[in-house]
């Protein structure tokens, strides 16, 4: 019985999470000039209409790269960070660790406006490079939080022995460290580019009319059009994140999220 109840409320979950999406691809194909749901008619000129806008295709490329290109830079700063956290014992070490999960406790637009405000003062605003250190440091506590629990007293055992055998720490650390954590590492990966790739608050300091990232460009239209053109970016947005995690199944398996070895 208890395996039953659970099981109705696992699909009821799985239900509400469902209809917002369905909702979205619902409206995307609806004849009308308006949101509407259900649709009134199906068509997919609104998907015509977002592929043959190039400042759409732009801002698709550039939130792209930018997620990206901000993952992989998380990526090398955090796992480290991470790994002396983890295995060293050093002064500071509470005040490090607080400071790498810091942008987690304040609000994005509190940073956006204070990281416009060093970078007019170094020089470094409204350009790719500004959006992308932004983005890094909203999204290392994400790659920490992951990685951090997938180190173990086990695996520390398991460190020791390589370099008891003869390895050096590099060796060790690719050999031995990298896959007890990859876990971690590819689930704090996906959860740090989707906060990237969603990004507003952030983004919005440093953007401009040639640098714009598709969920910046979406705010800026619905302040002065609502129509289906949204809901069609949205369900492009949906199915790119489908084929993200469908790549990223076939390359490593999502089941090594959730397995800690």
């Amino acid at each position: 019985m208890a395996r039953f109840i659970l099981a109705a409320f696992s699909m009821l979950v799985l239900v509400y999470l469902l209809v917002p999406l369905v909702i979205i691809v619902g409206a995307s194909l609806t004849t009308s000039e308006f949101l509407t749901f259900p649709p009134q008619g199906l068509t997919l000129k609104w998907y015509e209409r977002v592929l043959a806008d190039r400042s759409y295709m732009a801002a698709f490329s550039i939130s792209t790269w930018l997620a990206l290109s901000a993952t992989v830079i998380a990526l090398l700063l955090a796992v480290p960070a991470t790994l002396a956290i983890a295995r060293f014992s050093f002064r500071g070490k509470g005040a490090v660790e607080a400071v790498l999960m810091s942008p987690l406790m304040m609000p994005y637009l509190v940073l956006g406006a204070a990281l416009l405000q060093y970078g007019s003062a170094i020089g470094l605003v409204r350009s790719f490079p500004a959006l992308m250190v932004g983005h890094v440091v909203i999204i290392v506590p994400f790659i920490v939080r992951s990685v951090l629990p997938q180190f173990s007293a086990d695996q520390k055992a398991l460190e020791e022995a390589s370099r008891d055998l003869g390895a050096g720490p590099f060796a060790t650390f690719f050999l031995v460290t990298l896959p007890q954590i990859r876990g971690g590492a590819i689930s704090g990966a996906i959860l740090a580019f989707i906060t990237s790739w969603i990004n507003v608050e952030l983004s919005i300091f440093n953007v401009t009319p040639a640098l714009t990232t598709i969920p910046v460009k979406l705010f800026n239209y619905i302040q002065y059009t609502v129509d289906p053109t949204i809901a069609a970016v949205s369900a492009i947005t949906i199915l790119v994140a489908a084929i993200l995690l469908i790549i990223i199944d076939a390359v490593f398996g999502l089941d090594v999220i959730q397995t800690k070895k």
